[in-house]
């Protein structure tokens, strides 16, 4: 079939491109662990243009792959057997404003940041964080349920959803919820699409609430030697400081960052571990906090952001681990417990990776607030990419065994994509998954939507 002919032919004002450099960047997202291999990248402008795209696919029985920013780390945005690639990037424009409300309609190709600046020209916030805000865009926000690094205050990004507009796999619009507050008239559609990877259908549109700006924050940095006192200073800090985010990062974690970007150290002291808090100001509450922490044994060093430059510093050490280690294409894990079970879990898991691993470089980082770790596998330079990637899943069994084990969750934020398919079943049951398979036929019976991920 000669997919740009067709498009020509059908769809003549729909831009399509077939450029090997286009076909290259939007044919996979930053797990670079899948051989990009897309027939062609088309960019509607509007949903109309959706409409007619999908209402074509099925006509045809083309595959379709919604990408945005192309940030996921689970190859839910890859397409290597020839898929047409939909990119939102031309659907970009924030439509409207409701002050009263705080609600602003934006299309799906929203850059986060972009919403982040303008709500804060409202003299509002957009509080969902990420370190891909500057290219991540809502509608692939809200297809992962993105959570990011202030989950612990804010949410994931689910809880900022008012309304959606989707094209679904059969080529239907639906307006979803229109940014009510209450609306107890059945089932919540919804929710059903967030989180729902693109496999229902492309998310066009949001409605997404704005909530009052946060009082002004402080950032502190901790050292440690411990898991175990990571876990002290989180519960001394929840019962002290008026907590946003609460971080770890390993040492390889810092080393690498430090390697990469045109940063300074934090502290003149090397430790295992860091922790990194960010909080209301208060001068008073930090200082007794960190007294505490030390007298206490848990902190060995910490340095507090004197100016919003200093803290940012802070939060770049954290927020640069992933694309420092991007170069080591790490294979990754991103895992959840319930908070008070991370100490147990990863005491066991740092003992399985360690014996399973022994020649490969292990990066620790994640969400202590929400209990959710991310476990970064280095590639050695000499092995090749499959035989790593290999490598690496021969040991996901038993990783992922521990995790249902403490009932945890495979994928805390980065979604089940391509990569953590095969695993579903260690966080969800074969009713659930049935369930899924349902739901799937009824807004995709073609399955023409992202096919091969998260669901089969």
């Amino acid at each position: 079939m000669n997919i740009p002919q067709l498009f020509a032919d059908a769809l003549p004002d729909l831009r399509v491109s077939t450029a090997p450099d286009d076909l290259e960047a939007y044919g996979q997202d930053w797990t670079r662990l899948v051989k990009p291999a897309p027939s062609a990248i088309v960019f509607p402008a509007s949903t109309e243009e959706v409409v007619k795209l999908v209402r074509l696919a099925r006509r045809e029985a083309l595959h379709l792959v919604p990408s945005g920013g192309r940030t996921g780390l689970s190859g839910g945005a890859s397409a290597g057997h020839g898929e047409v690639v939909v990119s939102l990037d031309r659907m970009d424009r924030i439509l409207d404003f409701d002050p009263v409300d705080r609600l602003v309609h934006v299309q799906a190709g929203v850059v986060t940041q972009k919403l982040q600046e303008f709500a804060a020209e409202q003299g509002l916030s957009y509080p969902v964080d990420f370190a891909s805000k500057g290219s991540s865009q809502i509608g692939g926000n809200i297809a992962t349920n993105a959570g990011g690094i202030k989950v612990l205050r804010y949410g994931m990004t689910r809880d900022w959803v008012a309304g959606l507009e989707v094209v679904t796999g059969t080529g239907e619009v639906l307006e979803l919820n229109r940014g009510l507050i209450k609306n107890a008239t059945g089932y919540d559609l919804r929710h059903l699409f967030i989180g729902s990877e693109g496999t229902l259908g492309i998310i066009v549109g949001a409605t997404m609430e704005l909530a009052e700006p946060p009082p002004a924050q402080a950032v502190m940095v901790l050292a440690t030697d411990s898991m175990s006192a990571v876990m002290e200073i989180f519960r001394l800090a929840r019962n002290r400081l008026a907590l946003s985010a609460f971080e770890f990062f390993s040492r390889p974690a810092l080393e690498k960052v430090l390697a990469r970007h045109s940063l300074q150290r934090p502290l003149e002291s090397s430790a295992e571990y860091y922790c990194l808090l960010e909080f209301d100001q208060d001068e008073d509450a930090a200082l007794g906090f960190f007294e505490a922490a030390m007298e206490g044994g848990w902190a060995d060093d910490g340095v507090v952001s004197q100016s919003e430059a200093q803290a940012q510093a802070l939060w770049a050490l954290r927020e640069n681990i992933s694309e420092s280690i991007a170069p080591d294409l790490p294979y990754k894990n991103d895992l959840a417990v319930r908070v008070s079970a991370v100490p147990a879990f990863l005491e066991e898991l740092d003992a399985l990776v360690a014996e399973r691993y022994p020649d490969f470089e292990v990066v620790w980082f994640g969400h202590i607030g929400d209990g959710n770790l991310h476990l970064n596998i280095l590639k050695p330079a000499e092995l090749e990419p499959e035989a790593f990637r290999s490598a690496c899943e021969g040991v996901n069994d038993e990783v992922f065994a521990l995790v249902r084990n403490y009932g945890g969750s495979i994928s805390a934020e980065h979604g089940v994509g391509l990569l953590k398919r095969p695993y579903l079943d260690y966080s969800r049951s074969a009713e659930e998954l049935a369930a899924f398979r349902a739901i799937k036929q009824v807004f995709d019976p073609d399955r023409i939507m992202n096919p091969g991920k998260l669901i089969d």
